[in-house]
């Protein structure tokens, strides 16, 4: 009889997981809260559980231990690495400690293990839901900036960072929302590059699997557009994070199992955002670690799960595996391309679209609202960069028009100075702006809109910039993206002509606003109308 591993998530993260585990030879049997998440038809069996229901599975690890046994327990890329203790626990299989995965789950007792074992991290202070009734009463024991976070929750839901008194109030109620026990925890900024690693760990002994350089936009939010492996850093500080980070493993107690870390490297020497029993989600454990290294830390940290030693985990080559997101502007996906074409760039390995034509999406506050991922691997570092990067600007979202939201982000702060979030596609100078404000907004001749004879207005210097967008595309790349996808030619006109409907400022506008996605939104906006006029 198979041995069974009982693996919590269905989600793609877990993927890998119940793909070796069946290649080990074992029986999945998989649970989640989603019963169409994408891996339920994977498993050898999946039952419906809600993952924080620790007595719900422990009930049912149980019913499989005493019906054909039950070897392991364990999850990758989730928040849960406390229900799988609990499990491993109660039911005297290998693991760590309940009491261990807590504290490396709630960032509470994180802080405090640290604190306690010397582990260079931030100063911290903890804010509980009922503090909220007087929050002129809180007075912080360190200065601004600061990050604002829940203590329980993970992909950077409800974390910002926060400058001022004014936002503190409103980063605070968005952290207690995320958690699941009414507890954020307001830490000091740390300034500096991050970092995140995996590493599996058995009867004491860490080994590295990856050290990558993680890429962070969209302040005062942490959105992670990106990572790539392994680390550009010189040898010598690659060494100092990685000593840091399993001082900080072994002061959690984890001893057996997987510990990932997200680290910065600041002024004053690395320091622990955070670290979490498990394998990392975001594609690092189980796609871009393996790849540039040819080996596999979820086959690992599956013998590690059966009580087993792992196979050899010392890398097999050193390629370069990029990891980049491409994300969108509010509203409702009417069309997705590209995706077919980036898939067979040079050095492209996957693409994760995690949308679809009717989709709802929004500028990503989090790392959960991005609209999919392009994982790019080759031997060399540029190489590997450059067919990432150049894999996401090929998927091209279109929205559909008209759409409240999509407008509220490309039209109402016309006459308003930049907002701070969501950031313009385009970062344009107060003198650009003024100019871009001064250009005229001809009316509408909506009978050669529906011929096709636009012209542009033209705004000074914009389209001849090295300015570049969300996903590294110039101006000039946008419209000839809003060419290709409509076929209007759109020329630039100084003046007007009675033949040509010429667009002016609100084209532009909207080009600054939301890159590609705000003029093809404009344009199909003006058709519709047209279309309306027409009838």
């Amino acid at each position: 009889m198979k041995r069974r591993i009982l693996i919590l998530g269905a989600g793609l993260m877990q993927r890998p997981a119940i793909s070796f585990a069946k290649e080990m030879g074992l029986e999945a049997v998989v649970v989640d809260a989603d019963p169409h998440a994408v891996c339920t038809g994977l498993a050898d069996r999946f039952e419906k559980i809600d993952l924080k229901d620790k007595d719900a599975l422990e009930a049912f690890a149980r019913s499989l231990q005493r019906d054909g046994g039950l070897s392991a327990v364990m999850t990758a890329g989730t928040d849960f690495s406390a229900s799988v203790a609990w499990v491993a626990e109660k039911l005297g299989l290998p693991g760590i400690p309940y009491k261990t995965a807590l504290d490396a789950s709630d960032k509470e007792r994180m802080r405090r293990r640290f604190k306690e074992a010397g582990i260079p991290s931030p100063k911290f202070y903890i804010v509980h839901q009922s503090d909220m009734e007087d929050i002129n009463l809180l007075k912080l024991p360190f200065s601004m900036p600061v990050v604002v976070k829940p203590v329980d929750n993970m992909g950077a839901r409800g974390c910002r960072r926060v400058d001022s008194e004014e936002e503190l109030l409103i980063a605070l109620q968005d952290a207690l929302a995320f958690s699941r026990s009414g507890r954020a925890i307001v830490e000091e900024y740390m300034e500096g590059p991050e970092f995140s690693v995996d590493a599996i760990v058995y009867q004491g002994e860490i080994t590295i699997c990856g050290l990558a350089d993680r890429h962070i936009y969209f302040p005062p939010y942490f959105i992670e557009m990106g990572h790539t492996m392994p680390t550009n850093l010189p040898q010598e500080q690659a060494e100092w994070l990685l000593s840091v980070f399993k001082d900080g493993v072994r002061a959690l107690g984890i001893t057996n199992g997987a510990a990932k870390g997200d680290i910065k490297l600041t002024p004053q020497g690395p320091m622990i955002g955070e670290i979490a029993a498990r394998l990392s989600g975001g594609y690092m454990s189980g796609w871009t670690y393996p790849y540039a290294s040819g080996v596999e830390p979820t086959k690992a940290a599956i013998s590690v799960a059966l009580g087993e030693k792992p196979m050899n985990l010392e890398p097999l080559r050193n390629w370069t595996s990029a990891e980049r997101a491409f994300i969108s502007i509010p509203g409702q996906v009417a069309e997705i391309y590209g995706l077919d074409e980036a898939s067979k760039l040079p050095g492209v390995k996957d693409i994760f679209p995690r949308i679809n034509k009717g989709s709802r999406v929004q500028f990503p506050e989090n790392n959960v609202t991005k609209c999919g991922n392009v994982i790019a691997v080759l031997p060399d570092r540029k190489g590997a960069i450059d067919a990432a990067e150049t894999a996401a600007r090929r998927v091209w979202i279109r929205l559909a028009a008209p759409n409240q939201e999509t407008d509220a982000f490309l039209y109402t702060d016309l006459y308003l100075e930049e907002r701070q979030f969501p950031p313009s596609a385009f970062q344009i100078t107060p003198q650009q702006r003024q100019e871009l404000l001064q250009i005229p907004d001809p009316e509408p001749r909506y009978n050669l809109v529906l011929s096709g004879t636009i012209a542009l207005l033209p705004f000074s210097g914009f389209l001849d910039s090295s300015l570049t967008d969300y996903h590294g595309n110039t101006p000039t790349d946008c419209l000839q993206i809003l060419r290709t996808i409509t076929g209007l030619t759109l020329p630039i006109l100084t003046h007007p002509t009675p033949d040509t409907a010429l667009l002016g400022r609100r084209f532009w506008l909207a080009f600054v606003r939301g890159s590609y996605q705000g003029i093809l939104y404009y344009i199909d906006e003006l058709m519709s109308q047209a279309v309306e006029r027409n009838r």
